[in-house]
């Protein structure tokens, strides 16, 4: 069943930041820790992550950090909990083969339904919504200030 680890929500905390702060330049993770709060032990081991699966791209230097490695209306929430999911290695209840038959033909099987709602509502959520969501919920974005136009 999905459980909301602190690595979880600090993984969808992670990306939103991005997507919600980034201007021009990629996020160092000194930002996102400062912005969010989220201890760098957790951090580090989560970016890595996201950017081997393809949610984020690590850009290399003094002025390096993280970005997005699509757009913000593709990465959905869902993506994210599979790319957790992958790094906590626990073992789900619902798939042991031990117990009654009650629990292992009624309960089970109702728990594996609801958890294929949660993710395919978690599919349908992309970090664009919730970058829609902050913005309405009043949060201010350092996007702005960090753009660059020059020409």
């Amino acid at each position: 069943m999905i459980r909301i680890s602190k690595k979880l929500m600090f993984a969808i905390e992670t990306v939103l930041d991005i997507a919600y702060n980034a201007g021009s330049a990629p996020v160092q993770s000194a930002e996102i820790t400062a912005r969010q709060g989220i201890p760098k032990r957790y951090l580090e081991q989560v970016l890595q992550a996201l950017v081997r699966a393809g949610v984020l791209s690590g850009v290399r230097g003094p002025k390096g950090g993280y970005r997005l490695a699509k757009e913000r209306r593709r990465i959905t929430v869902g993506e994210i909990v599979r790319v957790v999911r992958s790094l906590e290695q626990a073992t789900d209840p619902i798939e042991e083969e031990v117990g009654a038959d009650l629990g292992r033909r009624v309960v089970r099987p109702l728990w594996a339904e609801l958890q294929e709602d949660v993710m395919a509502r978690l599919d349908r959520t992309s970090i664009e919504d919730l970058c829609v969501r902050a913005h309405q919920a009043g949060i201010p974005s350092e996007a702005a200030s960090k753009l660059d136009f020059s020409i």
